[in-house]
């Protein structure tokens, strides 16, 4: 049974990734980023990292799938259609990906992954305290510098989608 589930979620995933990135419709597209960030929501809750799960379905899935489609409607039409890429461009993009995917899995095999005891280590409390934690091994630096990227993301996504009522604005002043 868990390996149905596994090649049923990972058919979902792949399948709605392409679909993604080939679509015209910019509202379909971000719908089916959506169905893929779900299946790989499942996958966590496969292995049973359900924080991780949790965690993908609210910031990912949840979150960033509304900033997004808030971002749709703010700068462009609902059904604007996208742009397509020149056949050029796909293949030189096809390659990359590939040569990508090949470093990924070459370096995949090359780790020599030990299995370790399972621990209390993987709990949310002690996440929390190592995701907090200003000794060696701790995550706090890198967890304000996300802070202060998302926070420049943000103005950087509201300059934009106020871009020239901005500008009017010092224009007539």
């Amino acid at each position: 049974m868990e390996r149905i589930l596994f090649y049923l979620l990972s058919f979902i995933a792949v399948a709605s990734a392409i679909a993604s990135v080939t679509n015209k419709k910019m509202l379909r597209s971000v719908v089916y980023l959506l169905f893929s960030l779900i299946a790989i929501a499942g996958f966590y809750f496969m292995i049973d990292y359900n924080f991780l799960a949790a965690i993908q379905l609210t910031v990912y899935a949840g979150g960033i799938i509304v900033l997004i489609i808030f971002s749709v409607l703010l700068v462009s039409h609902i059904e604007m259609e996208l742009e397509m890429a020149k056949p050029s461009r796909k293949w030189l993009s096809a390659i990359v990906t590939l040569v990508g995917a090949m470093v990924v899995i070459y370096t995949l095999h090359l780790h020599p992954f030990k299995t370790a005891a399972v621990s209390e280590s993987t709990t949310t409390k002690a996440i929390g305290e190592r995701l907090l934690s200003t000794t060696e091994g701790g995550f706090i630096l890198p967890f304000e510098l996300i802070s202060v990227l998302l926070l420049a993301s943000m103005i950087g996504a509201i300059i934009i989608a106020k871009g020239t009522k901005l500008t009017n604005k010092k224009d007539s002043k």
